[in-house]
């Protein structure tokens, strides 16, 4: 949940705890009529059980509907239990059937059976259909609370229809034409719907091409069909075009920001699983050890690796010990460059800019970068240790040296996240511990094999 600014949630969290501890519930009531509902959960939130609950009972059944729509799904059953079972159904009756599907997916069985008991029998059987499909699908995501017309009935007859359904839709932005075996064939905006004449037939006034995604399709490549067409719901159909649902603006938002998170989190080598909100600090404790581990132990072979390879070349070293002093030097400029590289391709993946050609314009122009970037920084690197050490054969070969593995790291950090996707694995999971330690890897080799070829040849 986005968060108010430090101090104006600090003023209203103030406000509220105030009025509640004054018990002034009816200046309370007033306040909050003029917050927005995810305002008032993240306030909600902050409290104490206690203030929760009293907090929490004075809501009108359509606030606490809102509220209960901002929360997770344990503070959701907590706070529901304040009520009696009357009260739950007529606040579950005004919550959006895809919030109530979100919330009960992550409960137990037997916590969810409760909840849909509570719904009419409709609303039950839509979010029983809705939790068999697989929460990263658009079939996951979807409402059924949606608005279909017929395409042979007259402009006049759709709106009086719309005015009986509306209530029950979650959006109206766009209506939904239908044959009479409920298969998709077209949409007109409600605005296209107003301003037609009343005997027209909605066949004549709809639009035949109808942006549309299947019921398996992943939510991620939802996301990016809406961004691209600009659309504030799209329908989601089955394998025989039949209209199953809707998807709106808010839950695409839901599904870039879970989506960015996880690609982030994957490309620090973490999990998404820390970032659960968990009172026992030993849970959240063996979370994180738990999802880093696994990518710090490729780092430690790695590292160990890296020391079988300058092991390989102690006689190298031992010739000249002021090697070992650009060690680091090199291996932090080639790790820099391929996370560099790797970011911008994975972000480019994601969002869906890099396919057919443009693979090979990126790698063509990572390693144009790479090269030059490389240039620059190894020319500097050279004339700087020429002034610390005076070695002009040293200087040269870290020049060359720095050069060539930086041009390596950025096709590395290119290459990786596109292998990846070819062989279907995702490509976030190419995180900076995996591309640093092959890099560290590649780029020591570099370094030791230029020195042993050039060094002597250069002294003599």
């Amino acid at each position: 949940m986005a968060r108010l600014g430090g101090a104006e949630f600090h003023e209203r969290f103030e406000i509220v705890v105030d009025f509640l501890d004054n018990n002034e519930f009816l200046r309370l009531n007033e306040y909050i009529d003029e917050l927005h509902p995810a305002d008032i959960a993240e306030i909600l939130l902050e409290l104490d059980d206690e203030k929760q609950v009293k907090f929490f009972s004075i809501f009108s059944w359509e606030q606490a509907s809102r509220v209960l729509e901002e929360v997770d799904s344990d503070t959701f059953i907590e706070l529901l239990e304040i009520f009696k079972r009357e009260q739950k159904i007529l606040i579950l009756d005004q919550m959006a059937q895809d919030d109530i599907v979100d919330l009960v997916a992550e409960l137990s069985e037997e916590k969810r059976k409760e909840i849909i008991s509570l719904l009419d029998l409709e609303d039950a059987k839509d979010v029983r259909e809705l939790l068999i499909y697989d929460e990263d699908t658009a079939g996951g995501i979807m409402t059924k609370e949606y608005i279909t017309v017929r395409k042979d009935i007259s402009i006049y007859q759709a709106i009086e229809d719309i005015r009986e359904k509306s209530s029950d839709a979650e959006t109206i932005y766009y209506v939904y034409v239908v044959d009479k075996k409920e298969s998709l064939v077209g949409v007109l905006s409600l605005r296209e719907l107003i301003v037609s004449k009343p005997n027209s037939i909605i066949e004549k006034i709809m639009h035949e091409q109808v942006i549309s995604v299947n019921l398996e399709t992943d939510q991620e490549d939802v996301a990016r069909v809406v961004s691209k067409y600009d659309l504030l719901a799209i329908p989601v159909v089955d394998d025989n075009n039949k209209i199953m649902g809707i998807i709106t603006v808010d839950d695409i938002i839901d599904v870039i920001e879970e989506e960015a998170t996880e690609d982030i989190y994957k490309f620090a080598g973490a999990s998404e699983i820390e970032d659960i909100e968990e009172d026992n600090i030993l849970t959240r404790i063996f979370n994180s050890v738990r999802s880093r581990l696994p990518w710090l132990i490729v780092t430690l072979f790695g590292g160990l690796l890296s020391a079988q390879i300058i092991g390989g070349f102690q006689a190298v070293i031992d010739k000249n010990a002021t090697l070992a002093l650009f060690m680091p030097l090199l291996a932090g400029m080639g790790g820099n460059v391929g996370t560099q590289s790797s970011t911008l391709t994975v972000r480019g993946i994601a969002v869906g800019h890099i396919h057919g050609k443009e693979v090979g314009r990126t790698l063509f122009q990572e390693i144009c970068v790479g090269f030059l970037v490389g240039l620059c920084c190894s020319i500097i690197a050279a004339i700087v240790s020429l002034f610390i050490q005076s070695q002009i054969a040293l200087s040269f070969i870290i020049g060359i040296a720095m050069w060539a593995n930086m041009i390596t790291a950025a096709t590395i950090g290119t290459l990786v996240p596109l292998i990846f996707r070819k062989i279907g694995v995702d490509p976030a999971v190419a995180s900076a511990p995996f591309i640093t330690t092959t890099i560290d890897i590649t780029g020591l080799s570099i370094y030791f094999t230029l020195t042993s070829i050039l060094l002597t040849k250069l002294v003599v």
